[in-house]
C-alpha cells in the first residue's frame, strides 16, 4: 500500500462520523509503520476525541517513528479537545501525511508549521479533492459563519412536484426516500415553510435506523403553524424553531409553551429575512440546512443567495397540466439571469435519478 491507499482508508474512517460531528469536521486517521497498520481512528462526534488522538488511544504498541495519515490538518489550539499537534509530538510520530488544509483561522497552516519546526516530516495534498469534498459543509461554515444550505425537491420528468389536485405522495420510490433520510441525518437542520406544514402536516424527522433528527426550522412569517400540527405536538422531543416577524404575543406564548422556539427576525419584502435567519442559525452552531420547502420558499432562498447545493430527485413519471413546479416566485426576465448550477453529478436510485449540483456563487447579484 502507498500514501494514497492509506489516505483512502482514513477517508473511510472519517465517514463513520457522518451526522454526528457537526459543527466539527469529519476526520479520519491511520497510523502506519513499516508497511503495517498500527491503528485507525476517527472523530466520532462533536466533543469526542479528534481522529488523531482516537487512533493513538487505540494503538496497542508504541507509535514512535510511525507515519500518521490524517484527512485534515491537525489542530493546534485548545477547543473542546486539546491540540492534536501536542499528541503527535508526544507520541514520537516521524511523518504526517495530510489530505486537506484546515481553513479555520485558529489552525490554517499553523498546525503543519508546528510539526515541521519540531522535526516531523510533513506532506500535504494527498487525495486533497476527496478530502475537501468530505468537509464541504465544514469549510463553508467555518469561513462564512453561516450554514451550508442544500435545496432538495422531488419532481417528475416534466418538472412537477405534485398533481393538479396538489397530491404529492409519493413521487419517488423507496430507495430515493431512504437517501433523503440519510441526508436528514447528515444535516444539522431541516427547513420548510408554513405552507408545507399547513398542506402536508409533516414530521420532518429522520426515519433512518440509528439516525439523528435534525433541528426543525419553519419559516412562518405570521406564526400560522397550528398548535395541533405534528411539528408542534412533537416539539418537546425534536428541537423546533419557528422563524417569524412581529408575532402576536399570545400566539408566540402558546407555541413556546408547547416546546417551540419562536425567533422574531427582520422582515424582507413581507417575509422572514432568510439571510438574517442563516446568520442566527450559524450563531447557534447549526452548520447545515436541508431545505425541503415549497416552490415559493425555494425561490426566495435562491434569490436571497443562501443556497449552496441543489438536489433534484427525478421520477420517471409525467403529471402534465397546471401542476406546480419546484421553484416558483417571480422568476427571472431573461435566460442569462438564471441561477447557474455547476459540477453536476447523477446518481441512480432505483428507478429514480438524483441530480446534484452546486450553485455558482457569482450569480447572486446585489447580495
Amino acid at each position: 500500500m502507498n500514501d494514497t491507499d492509506y489516505m483512502r482508508l482514513a477517508l473511510e474512517q472519517a465517514r463513520r462520523g457522518e451526522g454526528w460531528t457537526n459543527p466539527n469536521p469529519m476526520v479520519g486517521a491511520v497510523l502506519v509503520r513499516d508497511g503495517r497498520i498500527l491503528s485507525t481512528g476517527y472523530h466520532e462526534r462533536c466533543g469526542a476525541l479528534h481522529a488523531e488522538r482516537h487512533a493513538l488511544s487505540r494503538c496497542t504498541e508504541s507509535p514512535a517513528g510511525a507515519t500518521l495519515y490524517v484527512t485534515l490538518e491537525p489542530c493546534c489550539h485548545h477547543g473542546r479537545q486539546p491540540p492534536c499537534t501536542d499528541a503527535i509530538l508526544q507520541a514520537g510520530i516521524a511523518r504526517v501525511v495530510v489530505g486537506s488544509d484546515d481553513p479555520n483561522p485558529l489552525v490554517a497552516g499553523k498546525g503543519l508549521e508546528i510539526l515541521r519546526q519540531a522535526g516531523v516530516q510533513v506532506e500535504t495534498g494527498v487525495l486533497k479533492a476527496e478530502c475537501d469534498a468530505l468537509n464541504q459543509v465544514f469549510f463553508h461554515y467555518i469561513q462564512t459563519g453561516r450554514p451550508y444550505v442544500i435545496l432538495k425537491y422531488a419532481m417528475t420528468a416534466d418538472g412537477k412536484i405534485a398533481t393538479r389536485t396538489g397530491a404529492s405522495r409519493w413521487i419517488t420510490g423507496e430507495e430515493a426516500r431512504r437517501r433523503v433520510h440519510q441526508d436528514r441525518h447528515r444535516c444539522a437542520a431541516i427547513m420548510a415553510g408554513v405552507g408545507t406544514v399547513l398542506t402536508d402536516d409533516p414530521l420532518l424527522t429522520c426515519r433512518m435506523e440509528g439516525g439523528r433528527n435534525p433541528v426543525r426550522v419553519i419559516c412562518d412569517t405570521h406564526l400560522r403553524t397550528p398548535l395541533e400540527s405534528q411539528i408542534v405536538r412533537t416539539a418537546g422531543e425534536v428541537p423546533t424553531i419557528l422563524a417569524c416577524c412581529a408575532p402576536p404575543p399570545d400566539r408566540a406564548q402558546a407555541l413556546r409553551a408547547a416546546g417551540c422556539q419562536v425567533w422574531e427576525l427582520p422582515d424582507r419584502a413581507g417575509h422572514v429575512d432568510l439571510r438574517a435567519l442563516m446568520d442566527r442559525l450559524g450563531q447557534e452552531q447549526l452548520d447545515s440546512v436541508l431545505l425541503e420547502g415549497g416552490a415559493q420558499l425555494n425561490w426566495a432562498a435562491l434569490e436571497a443567495g443562501i443556497v449552496q447545493k441543489v438536489q433534484a430527485y427525478v421520477a420517471p413519471k409525467l403529471f402534465g397540466g397546471t401542476a406546480p413546479t419546484p421553484v416558483g416566485g417571480m422568476g427571472v426576465d431573461l435566460p442569462d439571469q438564471g441561477i447557474v448550477l455547476k459540477h453536476w453529478s447523477v446518481t441512480p436510485l432505483g428507478e429514480d435519478l438524483l441530480l446534484e449540483s452546486e450553485v455558482d456563487p457569482d450569480v447572486h447579484r446585489n447580495h
